[in-house]
């Protein structure tokens, strides 16, 4: 039953993942009317970023909220180095270097794909006029796509795939925490003008995707470690 429940799991990702890369590819171009509807109201009329140097949307959600992210893997990193001396930690040490590696996978994924990526950030590629602004899509400042800040919120949906066969509500609680993070954080970003929201939706996309190959890889891992905690308990 077990097995055909992970496979069940397995295809529905599967599914998942290849409908939303066509509903992005075709539906959320980048820099297409979506993207151009949800950018212009952060633009004054001569195509000026108006929240580009926002206290706010600088410090607090472009720093802090990404510093204490950060602090809590070196939290996840700190408890998997631990458990290799202290003897209560050791049955958590699997989970605690799943989520500090595979978190940091697919982060370095998004900022790989960044950094080889064309795409301009929208603050590059607006251009003021005698009377309004132009788009410059042939911009080729480059290194803006997928959203790199994002993925730090997006990342702890690992959580979920660490904690989803042993506790379904700390794994509901990261899944969520992630989505939510991940979207306010790049809604921040998109109304700086450093990104599109179709940057921001396949950041999402590529960390989870990162996660479904991981999980796939290591799910016999994770059973196994669940037994033992039941024969222990």
């Amino acid at each position: 039953m077990a097995m055909n429940q992970q496979k069940q799991f397995f295809q529905l990702q599967l599914i998942f993942l290849a409908l939303s890369f066509f509903i992005l590819l075709f539906i959320f171009p980048v820099g297409g009317k979506i993207d151009m509807y949800f950018i212009q109201p952060w633009m004054d009329s001569t195509g000026h970023f108006f929240n580009r140097d926002n206290w706010y949307l600088v410090r607090v959600n472009h720093e802090i909220v990404k510093q204490i992210i950060t602090t809590v893997y070196v939290i996840f990193l700190f408890l998997w180095i631990a458990s290799f001396k202290v003897e209560k930690l050791k049955l958590y040490r699997w989970q605690y270097g799943y989520m500090f590696f595979v978190s940091m996978i697919g982060s370095g994924v998004v900022g790989l794909l960044k950094s080889q990526s064309a795409h301009a950030c929208p603050w590059n590629m607006v251009h003021p006029t005698a009377l309004s602004y132009v788009w410059d899509f042939t911009a080729t400042h480059g290194h803006c796509f997928p959203g790199g800040h994002a993925s730090a919120g997006f990342i702890l949906m690992t959580g979920f795939f660490v904690y989803r066969l042993e506790q379904p509500k700390r794994a509901y609680f990261y899944l969520i925490a992630g989505i939510i993070l991940g979207f306010l954080m790049g809604w921040g970003q998109m109304m700086r003008g450093a990104h599109f929201l179709s940057h921001n939706l396949w950041t999402g996309w590529v960390v989870w995707a990162v996660n479904i190959l991981f999980y796939k890889i290591c799910i016999h891992r994770f059973e196994f470690e669940k037994r033992i905690k039941q024969e222990l308990a």
